[in-house]
């Protein structure tokens, strides 16, 4: 894997670095007495992961306007010490809240919504450093109408 890749290496851009930096980091949690064929690469790795700029929706607005109405102090776009970037989280407890669009979901059959492999490798790998993931769908946010059920929903989720 090492000779094939050079810090150089003009055919992988800054996403496929950032792909290649979770691969690392899976490494390291996995395998901590094995040396990631990569490894002299890791800060560029860190670099293009960094380097992808989170987009906050509408949807992660509203999650944490609610969790603000219900007390839930929170980070808005918390960046882990690895650099992984949370919807929400209380940093001190190491718990957050990921709030799981359309993108999040497998496409096909609506009636079994299942996470995507990328969203699952991401929270396996947030369980792994010790966090807890809390997951909100927009499937289940959307039916909500009101504040009032939104906030209710959220106390169940986190609760308070």
């Amino acid at each position: 894997l090492s000779s094939l890749l050079t810090v150089n290496d003009a055919s992988f851009n800054d996403l496929g670095l950032s792909q290649l930096y979770m691969v690392s980091l899976h490494f390291q949690l996995d395998f901590p007495s094995q040396v990631f064929p990569l490894a002299h690469m890791q800060s560029e790795l860190l670099a293009a992961f960094k380097s992808q700029e989170a987009t906050p929706s509408e949807l992660q607005r509203d999650v944490a306007a609610s969790l603000t109405r219900i007390g839930w102090n929170h980070s808005f776009e918390y960046e882990t010490p690895e650099g992984i970037s949370l919807d929400m989280a209380q940093p001190e407890t190491k718990s957050a809240i990921e709030v799981d669009g359309p993108s999040h979901y497998l496409k096909g059959d609506i009636t079994r919504m299942s996470h995507n492999g990328k969203t699952k490798f991401k929270s396996r790998l947030l369980r792994q450093l010790g966090w807890t993931i809390i997951h909100v769908p927009y499937f289940e946010w959307d039916v909500l109408t009101c504040a009032a059920a939104k906030d209710s929903y959220l106390q169940e989720k986190v609760l308070l």
